[in-house]
């Protein structure tokens, strides 16, 4: 799988709840996944688009200066973003919280914001306000868990319609893990409802996490028309085993096909054990004389 170039897309999706507890479970659905897969150094990037979009709003940008405004803050490119709000006519103290987004980012950025955006509007109050609340939640959770907050960081703008989160990892730029919360992702179908959830790339988790969590290897079995066989095969099935049946004349060994065991017939019932040198041909000849 981790060598594949096709990426294989994982994830989970919460309908239904449009509250900080949703976010909350996704975030730490992500997180296990993250860890099971055996990545444990993350950190967390989280920001809110209700921010950006709250602002615009009370500016009173048409759908043109927002989309110019948000590729500027998107590079951070402050002597831009201060060029753009100039030619807009935007009020000083609103052009003002504008420029802040593009510097509050870090550790204590909702700190800093509280006091910088304190004369924003009541959607940019709220989505702060929902911020802090999932912040606290998530410290009690993961008091471990380094966080760090962003609020320019707008990448899903046009999808997400409240928090956004990323998962990264340290000496890599591209996140292992992003998500966050899009409610009007059902509109189109007439059915908008609230709804978040998490995505990852597999592909990328194995190569991360393939030399510190070790995937258990399936059971090679053959095909035959054996009913103590079948029902050794659904035993191991049911008790969470991967197991392979190998069908007749198929090329390729045990070890080829991923299997560290067999199923070898002993007497009258089938025992798994151990692949040394395991001739799938022969064993599949054998078995059906």
């Amino acid at each position: 799988l981790a060598a594949s170039r096709s990426p294989r897309q994982i994830g989970a999706e919460l309908y239904g709840h449009g509250g900080v507890e949703a976010e909350l479970e996704i975030l730490s659905l992500m997180i296990e996944s993250l860890r099971r897969a055996g990545i444990e150094d993350i950190y967390l990037d989280l920001g809110h688009v209700g921010i950006f979009r709250g602002l615009s709003s009370q500016a009173g940008f048409d759908q043109r200066q927002e989309h110019a405004l948000f590729a500027a803050l998107q590079r951070k490119a402050i002597p831009e973003i201060s060029g753009l709000l100039a030619d807009y006519g935007t009020d000083e103290p609103t052009a003002g919280m504008l420029v802040s987004l593009a510097e509050l980012s870090g550790g204590d950025a909702l700190k800093v914001a509280a006091d910088r955006l304190a004369g924003a509007s009541q959607p940019v109050q709220h989505a702060l306000d929902e911020l802090r609340r999932l912040a606290g939640l998530l410290n009690k959770r993961y008091p471990d868990l380094p966080v760090h907050y962003d609020l320019a960081e707008l990448r899903g703008y046009h999808y997400h319609t409240g928090v956004m989160f990323a998962a990264y990892v340290p000496g890599m730029g591209q996140e292992v893990a992003r998500g966050g919360r899009y409610d009007d992702i059902g509109k189109l179908f007439g059915r908008a409802r609230p709804a978040c959830g998490f995505s990852a790339d597999l592909n990328l988790l194995l190569k991360l996490g393939g030399g510190r969590h070790q995937v258990e290897k399936a059971i090679l079995a053959p095909a035959v028309d054996d009913p103590v066989l079948l029902r050794r095969v659904q035993q191991l099935r049911s008790a969470g085993r991967q197991v392979i049946q190998a069908l007749p004349g198929q090329p390729g060994d045990a070890e080829e096909m991923g299997c560290s065991e067999v199923l070898e017939q002993q007497g009258a019932d089938w025992v798994v054990v151990a692949h040394a040198s395991w001739n799938l041909k022969q064993e599949i000849q054998e078995s059906t004389e």
